[in-house]
């Protein structure tokens, strides 16, 4: 963009040094130029291309649950109060129970044995940890497949909204760049009728200074020439928001300068063919944006619904771990012993009930898939009938392009029969003015119809999608 812009202005600094000049040059910008920079500076472009950087992003999100996850833990545990377990010692007896006094020296100190037993023994030790690695890598996820198709079909949604945002963005910068053409025509008219009243006036005015002419037809002619002066300052005022709309839509700060060298009359050859080239295109609904547009959604609908299908298989996975633990009583961090295990396994999950949600999810999906085809359907018929009225409304602004052209001749051979015949007095000053009138009003019609055109054009060149961006 500043390579761009350096290339515009460094001409125009060499005059000024090898000129010696004192006024400041501007850089002249083409059409094509305005629609590179604003595809380059816009920030409506860049926030489209930064979508589609987070949806790829997001993908990738996706093919990271297919590859294996490896984890890594570490856990202390401080025994508070011990576990306690009880014996039942007359599962160890030989030859069952003696009657107490009849037992022996040996039989009570089995009973207190027992006894003793019934306290029960506590069991841990005061410190354990616990440390190691755990991974897992799925090795049938049909959901996770079919979750990253879905993926793929969000990055093709993400693409065409940044090439829609692209395609309106280059309509705005044509509307406008024709705005600004016909301000500034606009005011070369303006300007033309004001000169022709200025050299009308001066005309009176050295005939009164002559004594040919009356005081009252100086003031007339100075009041049609002051009339003119608005109008002069209104399409200044136009100039000027037409160029700020420009410097907008391209990106650019509100300081910097540049001119437009275009004409509306130099699109002549442009309407006479253009027509002609929207009459070759033989499917005009192959690149509408709307319908590509849904036509990406519907598909993500489908393969939604193949996610929520997948959901119903069994899914295999391959786990393992390899670990360290350790204990001890007393002081937390004195005799510690470690010891590794490790342990590798599958895990296999088969769905088989869960109150009819997945089933009730597929249905849902499958009625958004039949909803977006009726939609469709009915879209293909509107964008069909706004083609067709956008061609007639083409047709038509050519037609009257003509007609305008031809009224726009006809009025200059008029002004100058009657500027011919008020030089030589065979026609008075009312007579001209009403022929300049005339001139300025074919002009400006000839031009708004040439804009009109422009517009239409460009709305037409949307819809249809034709404009292909690098």
């Amino acid at each position: 963009m500043h390579r761009f812009l350096l290339s515009l202005c460094l001409p125009a600094v060499t005059c000024c040094f090898v000129g010696a000049q004192t006024t400041e040059s501007v850089p002249v910008i083409t059409l094509d130029q305005c629609i590179e920079i604003a595809l380059s500076e816009n920030p409506t472009v860049r926030v489209a291309d930064m979508d589609v950087q987070r949806t790829n992003y997001a993908r990738k999100e996706t093919l990271g649950t297919l590859l294996p996850s490896i984890s890594f833990s570490a856990s202390y545990n401080r025994m508070l109060a011990k576990q306690v377990a009880y014996m039942n010692m007359d599962d160890f007896s030989f030859g069952g129970n003696l009657p107490e006094d009849e037992g022996t020296g040996e039989d009570n100190v089995a009973r207190s044995s027992d006894r003793s037993a019934d306290k029960g023994i506590k069991m841990g030790l005061d410190n354990s940890y616990q440390t190691g690695f755990s991974a897992s890598v799925p090795l049938i996820a049909p959901q996770l497949w079919q979750a990253l198709k879905l993926s793929d079909a969000q990055i093709m949604k993400s693409v065409e909204q940044a090439r829609v945002s692209r395609q309106e963005l280059v309509n705005q910068v044509k509307c406008a760049y024709y705005a600004l053409l016909l301000a500034q025509d606009s005011r070369k008219v303006v300007q033309q009728s004001y000169d022709m009243a200025a050299l009308t006036h001066s005309i009176y005015s050295d005939q009164f200074d002559a004594g040919a002419a009356s005081e009252y037809d100086v003031l007339r002619t100075s009041v049609a020439m002051k009339n003119i002066e608005p109008e002069i300052m209104q399409a200044d005022i136009s100039i000027s928001r037409a160029q700020l709309q420009l410097k907008i839509l391209m990106g650019l700060q509100e300081d910097f300068s540049f001119s437009v060298t275009d004409s509306l009359p130099g699109y002549n050859s442009y309407v006479d063919t253009r027509l002609m080239e929207y009459a070759s295109i033989s499917n005009v609904l192959a690149d509408n944006p709307s319908l590509r547009m849904m036509d990406i959604d519907t598909e993500i609908l489908k393969r939604n619904v193949k996610v929520q299908k997948a959901s119903l298989y069994p899914t295999l996975a391959l786990t393992g771990s390899y670990s360290w633990t350790s204990s001890n009583n007393g002081t937390p961090f004195k005799d510690l012993r470690w010891n590794p295990y490790s342990i590798i396994g599958v895990t296999l999950s088969f769905p088989l009930f869960e109150g009819g949600q997945r089933y009730n999810r597929i249905r849902q999906a499958q009625i958004q898939v039949d909803q977006m085809q009726w939609q469709r359907e009915n879209l293909e018929r509107s964008v069909m009938m706004q083609i067709e009225l956008a061609m007639e409304n083409l047709t038509l602004n050519r037609d009257i392009i003509s007609s305008s052209r031809q009224s726009v001749m006809q009025a200059e051979k008029a002004h100058d029969i009657m500027d011919r015949s008020f030089k030589v007095g065979a026609a008075s000053y009312l007579d001209l003015r009403d022929s300049e009138l005339a001139l300025t009003r074919a002009r400006l019609a000839y031009n708004q119809a040439i804009y009109n055109y422009l517009v239409a054009d460009s709305e037409l060149e949307l819809l249809l999608g034709t404009y292909h961006i690098n």
